[in-house]
């Protein structure tokens, strides 16, 4: 399968879902708000998870879907769930650990051993835990966890040791624990909103950044950055939250079922990644971009010495009974 068919028509997974008539209406129209581009899946599992949830509440409930930072930054969207100005919202671990520390555990660097590790972690009774502690401290609802990719660097030269990374300018998202792979590499953390991110390199204004391949395709930072590198530092993801005001005004059976329509929509747009990821490495060679293997070793030795250090906003128990998870 081409990749553009994977990013850009996730048509098979949701027609397996199930859909309503395009006509029906909702009588409240719940507001779900991303940073991400409407071509992404993490867009088009959500655009379709309003027929689910029509369906599933008979009318009662349905979802529009504002993406590209169209209802705020990630910062502020996520500010907008207490305040109902948006109702559900896709947003990083480390934006979530603004307001309850330990859960940005899950989107530190080097956090995790492999894909499968963060698999278990994601169903393990650890993250439940977590999440409540971020319901308990906010009143909002973790519903489901997405897998966003693991998180690469992109510059214009080969990143292959971290003395590579000695004094580079690096975007990263404005959550502070983004701060930490970089600065055990001796770059230069920029935090600069998303939708930014593009010009900043186009200008020069940053060096280099960090994200997954499906997103580095996306956002078309391959036009503006010559190099990509396999540092895979971070397998990150993005939580579903559903607003304290949104959660509240439902019954119990209408709760399940938004909650279960939010897990089938990132089943559906993690499959989407998770098949991308296997392709897109020859995708940009074919673009002419240099993708660059990574010896990932010294970076995480790097890292791992600041896991429990000042950066760290969970205690070394939760970190201990993460890596624990087999």
């Amino acid at each position: 399968m081409k990749i553009k068919n994977i990013l850009f028509a996730t048509a098979s997974a949701i027609a397996v879902l199930g859909l309503l008539p395009a006509t029906a209406v909702a009588e409240t129209k719940l507001k779900w708000a991303h940073v991400y581009e409407s071509s992404e899946p993490y867009h088009t599992c959500a655009v379709a998870a309003n027929e689910l949830l029509m369906d599933a509440t008979e009318g009662r409930y349905g979802i529009e879907v504002f993406p590209a930072s169209s209802l705020g930054k990630e910062v502020d969207i996520n500010e907008g769930l207490g305040f109902g100005t948006v109702d559900i919202i896709y947003t990083g671990q480390l934006f979530a650990g603004r307001s309850y520390g330990p859960i940005a555990i899950g989107g530190a660097p080097f956090m995790f051993r492999d894909w499968d590790h963060w698999d278990k972690f994601r169903n393990s009774e650890l993250f439940s835990e977590l999440s409540q502690g971020y319901t308990d401290g906010t009143g909002n609802r973790i519903t489901a966890m997405t897998y966003y990719g693991a998180r690469h660097v992109t510059s214009n030269k080969p990143i292959l040791a971290p003395s590579d990374m000695d004094g580079l300018k690096i975007r990263v998202p404005n959550a502070p624990l983004y701060m930490m792979f970089p600065e055990a590499t001796g770059a230069n953390p920029a935090p600069i909103a998303f939708a930014e991110v593009y010009l900043a390199l186009q200008q020069g204004t940053v060096d280099a950044q960090e994200n997954p391949l499906p997103t580095i395709q996306a956002k078309k930072f391959y036009e503006v950055q010559s190099n990509i590198n396999l540092t895979g530092h971070i397998t990150d993801a993005l939580l579903t939250i559903v607003g304290g005001p949104a959660w509240d005004a439902m019954d119990a059976a209408d709760q399940a079922k938004l909650s279960q329509v939010t897990k089938d929509t990132a089943v559906c747009a993690t499959d989407a990644i998770i098949k991308a990821e296997g392709e897109l490495a020859e995708w940009f060679r074919g673009e002419g971009v240099q993708v660059n293997e990574v010896d990932r070793g010294p970076f995480i030795e790097a890292v791992k010495a600041m896991h429990n250090g000042e950066m760290a906003t969970w205690d070394q128990a939760t970190y201990d009974r993460l890596q624990a998870i087999e």
